[in-house]
């Protein structure tokens, strides 16, 4: 099977450089080997988990500076698996209910496995605590970023949400999109005033103008920024640096996106956008 050219489904204004240029490049790269030898999206979940899990095991041993780095070698090698699993949904239409399950459980697994192996190896009950409140931290802010991008590609493609969606699936699945989808609740009225605009496409031209810096800012939750973290604690023979770096500047980063993208949408929901944002959208749609 010929690979199809790079699908777009994800916006390149506000992805972490890091995908940009190494993470996604290298997926896209294997992509043709994984359709040539019929391996499934499931398959490469799989093996993401497993590079995760040597992850964990390297990151165990932080005391040594070498397996630190061996630890960050196969948390990329994971987050390209992530990757590249996804694209091959897409590429032989094989997306499923039960892939998008074993995609998260892989990439939560994967964390959960790093947040263990490092509490267990600092060993006192203050590492346990952080970790245990890093780790739930992480969760939500994760699935309210998840959430965040999901919103901002929807609306760029003009596709208004028309109601609040019902969870469905496992219960830890329906937990963590409840979470996801929680500000669908309250961004409801930017939804029915983007549903009633006259130029749609011209709408969330101008709606993607003005969200494409805060979501810059939200990107600092995406996973490749907690292993470049993991690693630099690692390094410097720390772990409980990572721990507070999720619970104080990621949950601030999470707090201040989230506050600032409903600012956005308050502006558009009662049109005080500023007019160089709607002037430069509309050069864009002509």
């Amino acid at each position: 099977m010929t690979p199809p050219p790079r699908d777009g489904s994800r916006d390149r204004r506000i992805e972490d450089p890091s995908n940009l240029y190494l993470i996604h490049p290298a997926s896209h790269a294997l992509l043709p080997y994984a359709l040539r030898h019929g391996v499934s999206a499931n398959a490469v979940s799989v093996i993401g988990l497993g590079c995760g899990t040597i992850a964990a095991a390297a990151y165990s041993h932080w005391h040594a500076p070498a397996m630190a780095l061996v630890g960050l070698v196969f948390s990329v090698a994971w987050l390209i698996a992530d990757g590249l699993d996804g694209m091959i949904a897409r590429a032989t239409k094989t997306a499923s209910a039960l892939g998008r399950t074993l995609d998260g459980l892989c990439d939560h697994g994967v964390f959960a496995l790093i947040y263990l192996s490092l509490a267990w190896t600092v060993g006192t009950l203050d590492g346990w605590v952080l970790a245990l409140t890093a780790a739930a931290a992480h969760a939500v802010q994760s699935s309210l970023y998840e959430g965040e991008r999901a919103r901002f590609h929807r609306r760029t493609r003009g596709l208004p949400l028309a109601a609040v969606p019902t969870p469905t699936g496992m219960i830890l699945v329906r937990l963590y999109d409840s979470v996801a989808g929680s500000v669908d609740r309250l961004s409801m009225p930017f939804e029915r005033r983007f549903g009633a605009a006259e130029d749609r496409p011209a709408f969330a031209a101008a709606y993607a103008a003005a969200a494409v810096p805060v979501m810059r800012l939200q990107s600092l939750l995406t996973a490749n920024v907690r292993v470049w973290a993991i690693c630099f604690a690692c390094l410097i023979g720390n772990p409980r640096i990572f721990w507070w770096f999720e619970i104080v500047p990621l949950t601030l980063v999470t707090a201040i996106g989230l506050y600032r993208h409903r600012r956005i949408e308050r502006r558009f929901v009662h049109g005080i956008m500023p007019q160089s944002i709607l002037y430069q959208s509309e050069q864009g749609h002509s």
